[in-house]
């Protein structure tokens, strides 16, 4: 009978550590995507981030010729190159250049239509109406046209509220990435002016960090995250913009709770036009003078955790390098802007800055002498921390403007 209870408690032992292990590989398998680049041989690849990962040979040999990179095709990583984990898709590309920047400089967006950022109740003989809110408009609702007239402005809108004359007019609106219609009766204020009872914005502007310049199709990267409203958070829809060099003048400095911020001046002349507000960056065409130093992009696989330098300008007019510490890597998160978890370690930009403040967003992260990711935002509760997206990200997004 001991026997039997002891093979018994083994049997569930053993069990137990089967399903543990199965956990472990599932959720490796989760944190890999399902396709890498590389310009090196397939057999070679390796995940910095997952150094217990290698690329399981067949039959348990790898080739013996390794002068030639493989070209593209699937590659199954093991567990210290021995229990498979997950195969992947391996493409060999050459690997790309971009001259790294980490310098200032200022945007100005025009958006395509009216922005909605707020509703100011008209009183009336019938007491407070609010036309705007009863057509069903809310928060960040983009107009695009009203009364059959198109709207590329603030003063479009008007215009068409005005011509109405107080007669219901058809509003055409965006939300979320969808198109709306809704019948909008305007209301006479007490100048006997009819209004729609919302503030609308139709441009914006602010202060970010130029990651990159891409040479070979003369286009720039910044930001790492789309340019949004501040009142309503929603994204700017672009019609037109330009990018400007900053000068920065000073610096609040950030605190637990308190993001700090750059100041800074903008130049006259314009030295690139806005092509792209994306969710993982600003892009466009540069025309400015050469900036930045010619570094490699670094594939996804090869950011680790460890030591980095973060290029940025938080005096003067040039960017310098700062120490910094990648503490997590992530490849497969659903948010590209939060790949990686950034800490400031450097004393001479926690002295300047207290650590990550608004402006710095679009700062290059440069780890073993490749450009690895762009700085994306800072963790209010921590302003020594913040995230990063990849640097191969953007240059993906940086080449699908230039087509």
């Amino acid at each position: 009978m001991r026997k039997s209870g002891f093979w018994r408690r083994a049997a569930a032992g053993t069990v137990v550590l089967a399903l543990a292990g199965a956990a472990v590989l599932a959720g490796l398998a989760a944190s890999l995507p399902d396709t890498l680049y590389t310009d090196g041989a397939l057999h070679e690849l390796t995940v910095a981030s997952m150094p217990y990962l290698s690329a399981k040979s067949r039959q348990g040999q790898l080739p013996a010729d390794s002068a030639v990179p493989d070209k593209s095709g699937n590659v199954t990583l093991a567990l210290f190159g021995v229990v498979p984990v997950k195969t992947v898709r391996v493409v060999c590309t050459e690997r790309r250049t971009v001259r790294v920047c980490g310098t200032p400089f200022g945007v100005k967006l025009f958006s395509d239509g009216a922005l909605v950022v707020a509703f100011s109740d008209r009183y009336t003989a019938l007491g407070s109406e609010n036309p705007g809110k009863a057509a069903g408009l809310r928060l960040g609702d983009l107009i695009i046209s009203a009364g059959g007239r198109a709207v590329r402005s603030n003063d479009d809108l008007t215009e068409a509220i005005r011509a109405a004359g107080g007669a219901p007019l058809t509003v055409v609106y965006r939300r979320g990435g969808t198109q709306h219609t809704a019948q909008l009766t305007p209301v006479q204020d007490e100048n006997g002016e009819y209004k729609a009872g919302v503030w609308v914005r139709d441009s914006g502007a602010g202060i970010g960090t130029m990651s990159f310049v891409d040479t070979l199709h003369g286009t720039f990267a910044g930001l790492g995250h789309s340019i949004s409203d501040s009142d309503t958070g929603a994204d700017l829809t672009l019609l037109s913009g330009e990018i400007v060099p900053v000068t920065i003048t000073g610096c609040i400095r950030g605190a637990a709770g308190s993001p700090g911020e750059l100041r800074g001046e903008f130049s006259a002349s314009a030295v690139g036009r806005v092509l792209a507000n994306d969710t993982a960056g600003v892009y466009g065409s540069y025309s400015g003078p050469a900036i930045g130093q010619e570094l490699p992009v670094a594939n996804l696989q090869e950011v680790k955790v460890g030591d980095a330098e973060l290029w940025a300008t938080v005096q003067g007019g040039s960017a310098k390098p700062y120490k910094v510490k990648i503490e997590q890597v992530n490849m497969t998160g659903a948010d590209k802007n939060r790949n990686l978890l950034i800490k400031a370690t450097d004393e001479s930009l926690l002295e300047i800055t207290g650590g990550i403040v608004q402006g710095m967003s679009g700062s290059p992260i440069v780890q073993n002498g490749r450009l690895a990711a762009v700085l994306t935002h800072v963790l209010v509760n921590d302003p020594t921390e913040g995230y990063a997206i990849f640097a191969a990200t953007m240059l993906e997004k940086a080449d699908a403007v230039a087509k």
